[in-house]
C-alpha cells in the first residue's frame, strides 16, 4: 500500500510547527520561515482566542505544537503561572501554580509575568520577577525550582522586573537588574545549578540579554543603562564593552549579521539626557584576532555609526533585508540602511507598539498596543500594506462579564488609562501569529496573499 499520499495529506491537515523557543529569536539574525496572512480582523483570519489566568505580560514560546504562556494570580501577584496550550486548537493542556516568593500589590504599574520563558526539547524554564525560576518537562511536571534572591539577595524595583529568560545549548541565562544586588547567572537547565555569574552595578533597566554568535563566538549581550556589554556564554567573562551610552534600558539589542548588532534607546519621560539618547541608536561592529602566544582570542568592538534621528522606546530595533527599523513612542517608525546609517524614512504608523516588530517575506508586522498591527513592505521605502485590528471592544466586555469578571476600580483605570487590553508579545510558528494580551492568547493564521 502506496502511504504517501496518506502522509501528505495528514501533513496538510496538521503542518509541522516551526519552533518559537524563547523571547525575541527574530532579532538572532535567525531567518523566520513562516506564510503568515497580511490581513486580519476579528472576524477574518483569527483560528481561535484563549482565556488566559491571571495577567501577564510575558511573550508565548512554542515548542512542537504546544504553546506556553506565564501568568501572575492575586492580589499581590501570590501565584506564578506556567500554562501550556495545544497550538491547533488553544486547548489548555496543562497549568500550574506556584506560590510567589516575593508578594507585592498587583497594579496596572508593576511588570506582571513580564520575563518570557525559554523551551527546549526537555521542557521549559521559566522565571518571574519575584526571583522564582523554575523548570518544568512536557508533561508539567517540576524538574526543579529555585528562588534567587535566596542565593543572591532581595530584589528592589518600583516597577518590577522585565528582562526575559536567554538560552544557549543547555544554558538558561538571567539579567537582575534592580536597585537591589545585581547580576547576570548561567544556570544548568537540566540541575538548576548556577554555572556561572557576573556582578553588574546596580541599575534599574528593562531590557533582556540576548545570546548571538558575533566574529565566531557565541556571546550574551546586554544593553542597559549607559553601556552595551558582552559576556562568553561559557565563562561568564566579560569581552568587550561601549560606554557613553543613554536611554538604553529597555530595547534588547538585534543582530545584523556575523559581526554587526544594532542597539536601540529613547529617553524616558522627564529624562534630561534626551542628547545622550539620541546618540545611542546605533551599530556596533565586534571583531577577533588571535593572540600570537596562545590560542585565545582578542575580541573587540566598535561604534561603526549613530542614527541620531532613530529613537527605539518600547520595542526593540529589528535588522531586516538590509534596513533597521526603530519605533518611537509616538510610532513613528525610523528606517535606516544598515550598511551605511544613513536615514531611509521615518513614518507614523496606526499605532506605537509595546511588542517588537517581525519582518516576514516580503513584510515587516508592527504590533501596535491598542491592538491594530501595521503592516509594511520590507525596503528602503515605505509602503503601507495593511491595517490589522485583533479585537472588537464591545464583543471584550460581553466576554469579560460572561466570565464573571467583576468591574473593579483598576478595571476601570485600565480602561482610562491604556484603552483597554495591549498586545504584550508576540510568537510566530508555520503559517501562524500567536499574539498575547495580559488575560488572552489569539492565534492568526489563513490566507497568505
Amino acid at each position: 500500500m502506496n502511504l504517501k499520499p496518506l502522509l501528505l495529506a495528514a501533513l496538510a491537515l496538521h503542518p509541522v510547527a516551526a519552533n518559537w523557543p524563547d523571547f525575541l529569536p527574530n532579532t538572532r539574525n535567525v531567518a523566520v520561515q513562516a506564510d503568515l496572512p497580511l490581513d486580519w480582523a476579528p472576524d477574518k483570519n483569527i483560528v481561535w482566542t484563549s482565556p488566559l489566568a491571571g495577567d501577564g505580560q510575558s511573550s508565548p514560546v512554542v515548542w512542537d505544537r504546544r504553546v506556553v504562556v506565564t501568568s501572575v494570580e492575586g492580589d499581590m501577584k501570590d501565584r506564578n503561572l506556567v500554562v501550556c496550550l495545544d497550538l491547533e486548537t488553544g486547548k489548555e493542556i496543562w497549568r500550574r501554580d506556584f506560590d510567589s516568593g516575593l508578594k507585592v500589590k498587583s497594579s496596572l504599574y508593576v511588570s506582571r509575568a513580564a520575563p518570557t520563558p525559554v523551551a527546549d526539547a526537555d521542557g521549559v524554564v521559566a522565571l518571574f520577577e519575584s526571583g522564582d525560576l523554575v523548570a518544568l518537562d512536557w508533561d508539567g511536571e517540576v524538574r526543579w525550582k529555585r528562588l534567587l534572591t535566596e542565593t543572591y539577595g532581595g530584589i528592589e524595583a518600583e516597577f518590577g522586573l522585565a528582562a526575559s529568560l536567554a538560552q544557549h545549548g543547555g544554558t538558561v541565562l538571567a539579567l537582575i537588574e534592580n536597585n537591589g544586588p545585581s547580576y547576570l547567572v548561567a544556570i544548568d537547565k537540566s540541575t538548576g545549578e548556577t554555572t556561572w555569574r557576573a556582578d553588574r552595578r546596580s541599575v534599574i533597566s528593562w531590557s533582556s540579554p540576548a545570546v548571538m554568535t558575533l566574529a565566531g563566538i557565541p556571546q550574551v549581550v546586554v544593553s542597559s543603562v549607559g553601556t552595551v556589554d558582552s559576556y562568553d556564554v561559557a565563562t561568564g567573562e566579560r569581552l568587550w564593552t561601549i560606554g557613553g551610552l543613554g536611554g538604553n534600558t529597555v530595547a534588547t539589542p538585534s543582530q545584523v549579521d556575523e559581526s554587526r548588532l544594532i542597539i536601540g534607546a529613547a529617553p524616558g519621560r522627564g529624562e534630561a539626557d534626551a542628547e545622550g539618547a539620541a546618540m545611542s541608536n546605533l551599530l556596533i561592529e565586534v571583531k577577533s584576532m588571535p593572540k600570537a602566544d596562545d590560542d585565545t582570542s582578542v575580541v573587540t568592538a566598535e561604534v561603526v555609526w549613530r542614527a541620531e534621528k532613530a529613537m527605539a522606546s518600547f520595542s526593540s530595533p529589528v535588522a531586516y533585508r538590509g534596513v533597521g527599523y526603530w519605533v518611537n513612542r509616538a510610532g513613528v517608525v525610523f528606517a535606516v540602511d544598515l550598511e551605511n546609517g544613513q536615514p531611509l524614512f521615518a513614518q507614523r504608523i496606526d499605532q506605537a507598539p509595546w511588542a517588537t516588530a517581525i519582518g516576514v517575506g516580503d513584510r515587516v508586522y508592527f504590533f501596535g498596543k491598542d491592538g491594530t498591527t501595521t503592516v509594511i513592505r520590507a525596503g528602503k521605502t515605505f509602503e503601507k500594506l495593511a491595517s490589522n485590528t485583533l479585537w472588537n471592544p464591545d464583543d471584550l466586555r460581553a466576554d469579560e462579564s460572561a466570565a464573571g469578571r467583576e468591574e473593579t476600580p483598576e478595571r476601570r483605570a485600565a480602561a482610562a488609562n491604556f484603552s483597554g487590553p495591549i498586545q504584550y508579545g508576540v510568537a510566530v510558528t508555520g503559517d501562524s501569529l500567536l499574539i498575547r494580551t495580559g488575560n488572552r492568547l489569539y492565534r492568526v493564521a489563513g490566507d497568505s496573499k
